[in-house]
């Protein structure tokens, strides 16, 4: 079993929408090439509150990370702290607040776009500062990193279903149309992680409102789709929580934690 793994977030991707409209990821459910769950996203349904509770199993109550505009570095351990140092390689194709919670705070787009340094935590990043950065660029960013990095633990993370969100609301075909983009994307790229036996995990921070917004107590806001794909699984009936996919993760990777994590859906 390899034991690298792969990350995707597909930020503001509603649960309703991800079954509707992902008809490769979904396909792949159907011929059991991978398995789809729900989770609720922690709250507030905020997207840094939530990456740190990705990353680090810890809720946005406990983190202090409490909206989006606290910008300062992460408390506490996550995938990428525990990995750099117990000698693993990680990387980041993401947004810049996961480079302000992980590597430096603020972001200094001339220094910290592009990182390469063995030192940080995320030590290859090509981080981006624009909402509507392109889904096609981020998704060749994060392959440049797979394979002139080989990294153990990478972190793909996608803006522009968000964004549609913002501008559109929930209930459009803007909204639709970015996440079947994304998709797309996902499918010329992810045959080739299948078959070089990463475990990857495709999911979302939290979902979209009519309000053309998130943040609260909605299902819609807070009820986001986990995709697994590969032998690390037991793609058994299990329910998942968005505070154990840091330990999941973790598990997956060989690391010592002590992150909580949901035992019956590993191997």
């Amino acid at each position: 079993m390899n034991d690298k793994v792969i990350l995707v977030v597909l930020d503001g991707l509603n649960l309703k929408v991800a079954q509707d409209c992902l008809g490769y990821l979904n396909g792949l459910v159907e011929y059991k090439k991978a398995t789809q769950y729900s989770l609720y996203s922690e709250l507030p349904s905020l997207s840094r509150p939530l990456y740190e509770c990705i990353l680090t199993g810890v809720t946005p109550v406990e983190s202090g990370i409490v909206h989006n505009n606290v910008t300062r570095r992460s408390l506490f351990e996550s995938v990428f702290s525990l990995a750099q140092a117990q000698g693993k390689t990680t990387a980041a194709a993401a947004y810049h607040w996961v480079s302000e919670l992980y590597n430096r705070s603020p972001y200094d787009a001339i220094r910290d776009r592009h990182t390469h340094n063995e030192s940080l935590q995320i030590q290859h990043g090509v981080f981006y500062h624009w909402d509507h950065y392109p889904d096609q660029a981020l998704m060749l960013d994060a392959e440049y990193l797979r394979q002139e990095f080989d990294p153990d633990f990478l972190l793909v993370h996608s803006m522009n279903i968000d964004d549609a969100g913002h501008k559109f609301g929930l209930d459009s075909p803007e909204y639709r149309n970015s996440a079947r983009h994304a998709d797309i994307l996902l499918s010329d790229f992810l045959p080739t992680w299948i078959e070089e036996g990463y475990q990857i995990l495709i999911t979302s921070d939290h979902g979209m409102n009519n309000d053309k917004s998130h943040g609260g107590t909605l299902v819609e806001e807070r009820e986001v789709p986990l995709y697994l794909i590969g032998d690390g699984f037991s793609h058994l009936d299990v329910a998942i929580k968005q505070t154990e996919l840091c330990g999941l993760m973790c598990e997956l990777l060989g690391l010592q934690h002590q992150k909580a994590f949901a035992e019956d859906a590993l191997a």
